[in-house]
């Protein structure tokens, strides 16, 4: 709240809470820089100059994400080019996407009964494409967090069964994680390509994959 409150211009993006939005100083600049798929409101290396730009002219600097900026939230790109710049910056972390849904959603991303690891990966990649190493992500005892992965879903679960993954492996979709309108969807590896089709489910998503999606409708309080 402090470093929001101080800025003189904040680089914010889609998925701050605009209650957060409230805490800047009036006064402040205020810059939307974010992204939904194939919508780019700034190029991602454009972000990076702003953020120069507007530290070279003596201003104070927020880049204000959703989520955790080191948890593929971009923000190492970005402190790259301020490192390249000579220009100081300091970062604060935040609670993942994987953190805050699973919690809100009752299930725990770890369990001694169910899941000794965790895994995060993201369903969409740099050069667009979902080719993630399926045979690694097979693995008992794991729970898999896949992020932005709604649109290639069905791709992901059909390659997770084809590299071994039981299709009966249960999984969470979870819709607008946090927020007040949060839904959580439960299927199977096998089902959830037919479920999502029958249904309107809207962005920002994470899907949960594992015996841990078990729990859901024991340890659900919300």
């Amino acid at each position: 709240m402090r470093l929001i409150q101080g800025a003189d211009i904040v680089f914010y993006d889609r998925l701050v809470n605009p209650l957060i939005l409230d805490l800047i100083h009036p006064e402040a600049e205020r810059f939307y820089v974010g992204k939904a798929k194939s919508d780019h409101s700034v190029p991602q290396e454009g972000i990076n100059q702003l953020l120069v730009d507007a530290a070279r002219a003596g201003k104070k600097v927020l880049r204000l994400k959703g989520g955790d900026p080191f948890i593929f939230g971009r923000g190492g790109e970005e402190i790259e080019t301020l490192a390249a710049a000579g220009i100081p910056f300091q970062v604060v972390p935040g609670i993942t996407a994987a953190s805050g849904c699973a919690a809100y959603a009752g299930i725990p991303l770890t369990h001694r009964d169910h899941a000794q690891s965790v895994r995060f990966v993201t369903g969409h990649l740099k050069n667009g494409t979902c080719d993630l190493p399926w045979q690694e992500l097979v693995h008992p005892g794991q729970t898999l967090v896949i992020y932005m992965g709604l649109t290639g879903l069905p791709h992901i679960c059909e390659r997770l069964m084809a590299a071994g993954m039981d299709a009966e492996t249960p999984v969470a979709l979870v819709e607008k994680g946090t927020l007040p309108d949060q839904r959580v969807h439960i299927s199977t590896l096998n089902d959830m390509p037919g479920y999502i089709a029958g249904r309107t489910i809207h962005a920002p998503t994470l899907t949960i994959v594992g015996s841990v999606v078990r729990l859901h409708e024991q340890l659900m309080w919300r």
